[in-house]
């Protein structure tokens, strides 16, 4: 008589068990930053689509995510009446030279503080930490009097110097050099290196990650200034890139949103009569 013989048991291991149990939070988890990223990319998307809008269509209720009558009045308005490639140049002239002003001097002022013994040291990174804590708008008309008797007012180093180097990149570089070992420059300064050399060769190098945070940072807030360069800048073309949207898409009766929907950094701007307050009281203020 013929016995059945049943199929031997195979013990599923305990590593693939956790895996299959670590894949259902991980599939949430993609779910929840799917949503996010949609949520985050909607008002661009809405931004773009507004552009090919009239201000009309823009302002009416209820609104219409895709354009109705696409037009690209905006585009040539911007392109044609505009001197568009002049204040794009000003914006990355700009934007560009300050950037690297404070890559540099940044990271200069971050490795004295961070690995260099001096006199005054402490004293020194509490006055850079007491500035990060002084609104800019209290040293915004000092700042205007001292570029004003240089003579700089309506010019590149005018709108460039009063920002090659910023408190928060000094301490953010000097945060990060702080935990880079001492025996790396040790080690250099016994093969007979400079500081200089040890500064460019070995702690550079080692700093990507923060050089690229800066990098970010203050090109962002430097493309995206609006009141000095339009307090500074006093012909058009000297004008950025927001300035520019900001002064020639307020018309007489309404904004033209469509032509605010061209550039991002023209989401905060104000109108012609406020620039001309400003310009007023800051010239008062300069003599």
């Amino acid at each position: 008589m013929a016995t059945s013989v049943a199929p031997p048991v195979v013990a599923v291991p305990a590593s693939r068990k956790r895996s299959h149990l670590q894949q259902r939070p991980r599939l949430w988890l993609y779910v929840v930053l799917a949503v996010g990223m949609i949520a985050m990319i909607l008002p661009f998307v809405w931004m773009i689509l507004g552009s090919f809008k009239t201000t009309a269509e823009i302002r009416q209720y209820p609104l219409n995510f895709w354009p109705m009558e696409p037009t690209l009045d905006n585009y040539t308005e911007l392109f044609v009446r505009l001197d568009f490639a002049t204040f794009f140049t000003n914006s990355l002239v700009v934007a560009v030279f300050v950037t690297a002003g404070n890559i540099i001097f940044s990271s200069m002022v971050g490795y004295a503080l961070a690995k260099l013994d001096f006199a005054g040291k402490k004293i020194l990174f509490m006055l850079v930490l007491g500035t990060l804590m002084v609104p800019g708008v209290v040293t915004f008309v000092p700042l205007f009097v001292l570029t004003a008797n240089l003579g700089l007012v309506n010019s590149y180093p005018g709108l460039i110097l009063p920002f090659l180097i910023a408190p928060l990149g000094v301490f953010l570089m000097r945060q990060f050099m702080l935990g880079l070992p001492d025996d790396l420059i040790e080690a250099a300064r016994i093969d007979g290196a400079s500081e200089w050399r040890i500064f460019l060769r070995v702690i550079m190098p080692l700093c990507g990650p923060a050089v690229a945070t800066l990098t970010i940072l203050t090109f962002l807030a430097s493309w995206n200034n609006f009141l000095w360069p339009l307090v500074v800048a006093t012909s058009e073309d000297r004008y950025t890139l927001p300035v520019a949207l900001a002064l020639y898409s307020v018309g007489q009766n309404a904004a033209e949103y469509g032509l605010m929907m061209l550039a991002p950094s023209s989401w905060s701007c104000q109108s012609s009569s406020f620039s001309s307050c400003c310009r007023s009281t800051l010239c008062r203020a300069s003599r």
